[in-house]
């Protein structure tokens, strides 16, 4: 699997992750699930943007 496709669905992983961290800290309360689950979140949409940039430029 090239790089760009890893970084992308390694990406996407983070995301359902966090999201899903994100919302066992809603309803559990625990306010540092969720920012954990926030920052996951934000971090797998990043990854996921770096192999799309990687896919367009070849690599």
């Amino acid at each position: 699997m090239k790089n760009s496709t890893k970084d992308q669905v390694e990406g996407k992983l983070h995301e359902v992750k966090g999201a899903a961290k994100e919302i066992i800290g809603i309803v559990s309360d625990n306010k540092t699930l969720k920012e954990e689950g926030t920052d996951e979140k934000i971090a797998g949409k990043v990854q996921g943007k770096i192999g799309q940039v990687e896919k367009v430029l070849g690599k």
